[in-house]
């Protein structure tokens, strides 16, 4: 019997001492972690959590007190002087060269000529001719009247004139068929310069076709008209 109870008596009492020294251990794990937290109090840091989604935006700060004035600038370079123009307003000008029963019988060469003084440069001349017109001839012919300035036929852009073309004559000059139209010659001219103008209305032949018997200003009145006008 005693030697039964000897053994058991070891082996509890090995059983104890280890629980008694896991204990121990134990306590001082625990003690180790309050001695740390009151010390620098806080709590040991956990896993980081998630990231949390943005905030609403603020409100507008108070603005913010003007800032103090920046210094002057270089002085800059001295400028051109420029002197403002006037124009002075468009005045009318033109001009009427008339006359009475003209009965002007050439062929070829100047009719009638009126001088216009123009006065700018910048402008353009507009010219009328009205008058009595008439052309006979034997076979097919045709005539040209025609304005010209300072003595040279317009080109800006293109001559001003007007023509009277035949097809069949008559067989005698001195026949009946005779007929006297009034007729217009017009148009406006571009590129002539300020100052005296002769403006001419002349008489000539066609292109590749002969002359006939021209007449200009028949048994009434024949004018020239002249106007200058703002481009």
């Amino acid at each position: 019997m005693g030697t039964k109870q000897t053994p058991l008596f070891i082996c509890f009492w090995i059983t104890l001492s280890f629980c008694v020294t896991e204990k121990v251990k134990e306590r001082t794990a625990r003690q180790r972690d309050a001695e740390f937290t009151d010390k620098y109090q806080t709590c040991m840091q956990g896993v980081p959590g998630a990231q949390g989604r943005d905030g609403n935006p603020g409100i507008n700060g108070i603005p913010g007190t003007p800032g103090i004035p920046g210094r002057d600038g270089f002085k800059g370079e001295k400028g051109a002087c420029v002197t403002e123009r006037f124009e002075d307003p468009w005045k009318p000008n033109f001009k009427q060269c008339a006359w009475n029963s003209l009965n002007y019988g050439i062929d070829l060469g100047k009719i009638a000529e009126c001088t216009f003084t123009k006065q700018r440069s910048d402008s353009a001349l507009r010219v009328l001719f009205s008058g009595s017109l008439r052309l006979k001839c034997k076979t097919a012919c045709c005539q040209r009247w025609y304005f010209t300035f300072n003595g040279a036929e317009c080109t800006g852009p293109l001559p001003i004139e007007s023509i009277i073309y035949l097809d069949q004559g008559s067989p005698e000059l001195n026949s009946t068929i005779n007929i006297h139209r009034t007729s217009t010659v017009e148009g406006l001219c571009d590129g002539i310069q300020a100052g005296l103008v002769d403006v001419g209305i002349w008489v000539g032949t066609c292109a590749d076709y002969p002359r006939g018997d021209a007449s200009t200003g028949w048994n009434s009145v024949t004018r020239v008209i002249i106007e200058e006008l703002p481009k």
